[in-house]
């Protein structure tokens, strides 16, 4: 049984992970909706933390929430994500802020605020988007999205190396498009080939296992182009 945090678990691929990953580990879900965080502690009998991922505070309320629960933490799973589908020229500032906020900076203090709970053989997986690797089919409106994964990918190799002496592994799982609610808010109408369900099935495994023989790794998975 191992301790699990899930960033991002109010919808979509985050409460579908929570929910595997409940039935046989300890999982602390984290997100900013109060009210589905505790329906899913109902549904899954996980733990919980109402904490907003763009918050000034961010560093201080995790760390509250996992000394509350956890001793240490064995897995943690940066899964939330923040998506706008505009023209480079109709994006405000707020558009780009909200997006890095949630999407690189969250990720980045999240990280800080938890690696010191890690040990040996602990696994940090940030969910990324094929859209972020380089060489990948664009698609137009999603230049601030797609920016920020591509940070993440470039974060999670570079925090890779720093925690190459603690024996701590990172790896990014750069995702194509899956039918979750955040898509079909950017994109009505759009249906994606994966399922939420389907895909933190994958997510769930590789947070598990993957690290034994992976680190540094930006990896797609993907059906299709996106």
């Amino acid at each position: 049984m191992k301790n699990i945090v899930v960033i991002g678990a109010s919808r979509g691929i985050g409460w579908e992970l929570v929910k595997q990953l409940s039935k046989d580990n300890k999982v602390l879900a984290i997100s900013r909706n109060q009210d589905r965080l505790a329906q899913l502690a109902t549904e899954s009998g996980c733990s919980i933390a109402a904490i907003d991922i763009s918050s000034a505070i961010l560093k201080t309320e995790l760390h509250k929430a996992i000394t509350s629960n956890f001793k240490s933490v064995d897995v943690l799973i940066n899964n939330a994500g923040y998506l706008v589908n505009k023209s480079y020229d109709d994006l405000t500032l707020e558009d780009i802020q909200s997006i890095y906020l949630t999407n690189v900076f969250g990720v980045m203090l999240s990280c800080q605020a938890i690696i010191p709970f890690m040990n040996k053989g602990s696994h940090i997986v940030n969910i990324g988007s094929i859209g972020g690797v380089q060489g990948s089919v664009k698609f137009p409106g999603l230049s601030a999205y797609s920016s920020s994964k591509a940070a993440i990918a470039g974060y999670s190799e570079c925090l890779a190396e720093e925690l190459k002496d603690d024996e701590i592994q990172v790896n990014c799982l750069a995702l194509g498009a899956v039918q979750t609610e955040m898509l079909a808010e950017a994109f009505p109408g759009y249906e994606a080939p994966t399922s939420a369900a389907e895909m933190a099935e994958f997510i769930a495994d590789f947070s598990l296992r993957a690290n034994q023989w992976l680190n540094g790794k930006i990896i797609p998975v993907s059906k299709s182009t996106p």
